[in-house]
This record gives C-alpha cells, structure tokens and sequence, in this order.
C-alpha cells in the first residue's frame, strides 16, 4: 500500500517507517498536516493515511475530515487516528470526524500490521465497488453518469483558457444490425467499438447511451480531435463480425467539439451532439466538427 504518516515528532515517524517499510509498503511521512492533505490529494495512488490526532497547523481531526471529502470523490482511502491518549472521548470524535480506524500511538508492530490488513480488504472492496457503479457492463466503459462527471472535472482543471476537446460518436445503422442478425451480433459490435475507442491514449471514452460513446480529450485542440475522430472512423470501418447472414460491417459517425472561453460541458456536449446529427443528415461514415458559432446559432 502507499501509506501518508503524519505526526509531529519525526522520532514516531521513523519509528512507524521502520514498520512498514520493510513489509513493502510505500511510506511518506509529513510532520506538516496541510502539506500531508496536498500530498494526499494530489497522489490517488495514496490508499491509507495514518495521522496522530496532535498535529498543525490543521487538526489530527480536520485532517480526518478533509481526507474523508476525498475518499468520497470516488478513490478508495482507509484513515487510521492514533493518539497516545486513548479515551471515549477521542476515540468517537476520530470515527465521527471521518476516520475508519483508531490506533494507540506509538503502535504496536503486529496490532499495526493487523489493522492494515483491515485496511487493504476495505480498501480493495472500496475499489471494486466504485469500478460497479461508474462501468458500464457490456462495454467495459464508463457509464453516462461517470463520464459526465470525469468531462466535469476535467473542464474544471481546463478553466476558462485550457485546451479541452469532446467527440462523440454512434454506430450508423445498429437498429438495421440488431434486426437482420439480432442482439447478440449487436451486443459484440458495440463490444468490438468499445475496445477501439478505449485505445485512445490519454482520453476518457464513456457509452452514453445504447450505441452512442463519447470521448473526452484534455489538452487537444479541435484540429488534434479531428484528426483522433478520423483515425477512428477508419479503424472502426476495418471491423468485421461473424453474423447470421454473412459477414457484418460497421461504419461510424463522428461529431466533434472543443472547449471555448465561458464554455459549459452542457454547452461542449450540445454541440459535439449537433455535430454528429450533420454527419448522420450528410451520409453517414463522417466526421463534423461544431464551428462555435455556427452551430450556437443553431442550437438557440
């Protein structure tokens, strides 16, 4: 595990480390509890914080709390309290402020090692639980509600002037591939799409709907979206699946948007999804991209 130990003597610190360390996990200790937070929050790969309840400038409690608030934004982390005054009192206002677990300090090596295994089955059932609720189960993608939240968080970092680029896509003719050779041949198209699509470096790909995805592409300019929608259309023509009445072949359409001063991800997605009505009124097997102001005209 990647462990954050926060106390105010470097002695307990070393101490503790000289535990864990040797066990394989990853440890950082802070006698700061502000810098401590930052570092959690800007490591994901932090999976336990163990924290003396005797810290600053924040609280051993605020901590708990502060950490809590990150563990609800769907990343799975175990927090341990420790204090060397154990009472009722302490105790209950670790769990109330957040904390999952709570420790004598200095701990004891094998109460220490017993209380991390707690930890790692939680934090494993955390992580598997949180992969449940934001896939979705036949493509292996994210969901429509995970992958509004990850554009959101992404447009949030992008602000007013980053580069942030959207392109959506749908499988031209599915019904016509459901009816001729029935479910189960649609069900490995939207498969097959899926996998393609999930290749795209540096994205988050989303289903959106039954055969419509998205593709979320921070830091890309609208020219570098089109050129990624393009690479795509090509490779989902070269799919081929096994059907009821011969072989089945599949073409996509593509809308394309990019991200502009005093833009909304409402606002990003209706235009990316205008775009790719254009493309399906056009033809078909095609790429269009949202021109700001052409299709805001449009769309009010």
């Amino acid at each position: 595990m990647h462990i954050v130990v926060v106390d105010p003597s470097r002695v307990v610190l070393k101490v503790i480390s000289s535990l864990l360390v040797p066990r394989g996990h990853v440890v950082d200790t802070f006698t700061d509890s502000r810098e401590a937070l930052d570092f959690v929050t800007a490591n994901v790969s932090v999976t336990a914080l163990i924290t003396s309840l005797e810290v600053r400038p924040m609280s051993g409690l605020e901590l708990c709390w502060s950490a809590r608030l990150l563990a609800e934004a769907h990343r799975p982390l175990y927090i341990i309290a420790m204090s060397s005054a154990r009472n009722a009192r302490n105790l209950a206002e670790a769990l109330d402020s957040g904390s999952d677990d709570f420790i004598d300090k200095p701990p004891g090596a094998e109460e220490l090692y017993a209380r991390l295994r707690a930890a790692e089955r939680m934090t494993e059932m955390q992580r598997e639980l949180i992969r449940l609720a934001e896939t979705d189960a036949l493509s292996g993608l994210l969901n429509r509600r995970a992958f509004l939240q990850r554009i959101t968080e992404m447009a949030d970092r992008a602000g007013d002037h980053g580069r942030l680029s959207l392109v959506v896509a749908d499988v031209d003719h599915f019904k016509r591939i459901n009816d001729e050779h029935g479910h189960d041949v649609g069900d490995t198209a939207i498969q097959g799409i899926s996998r393609l699509l999930a290749e795209t470096p540096d994205a988050a790909v989303g289903r959106t709907g039954g055969e419509e995805f998205a593709i979320a592409l921070p830091g890309r300019t609208l020219e570098e979206a089109e050129k990624v929608a393009n690479g795509l259309r090509l490779r989902c023509a070269q799919i081929r699946l096994r059907g009821t009445r011969g072989p089945v072949t599949l073409t996509c359409s593509f809308g394309v948007s990019t991200w502009s001063e005093g833009e909304t991800v409402g606002s990003l997605l209706k235009r990316a999804d205008i775009a790719l009505y254009e493309a399906k009124a056009g033809g078909r097997d095609r790429v269009v991209s949202a021109a700001t102001d052409l299709i805001l005209a449009r769309a009010g």
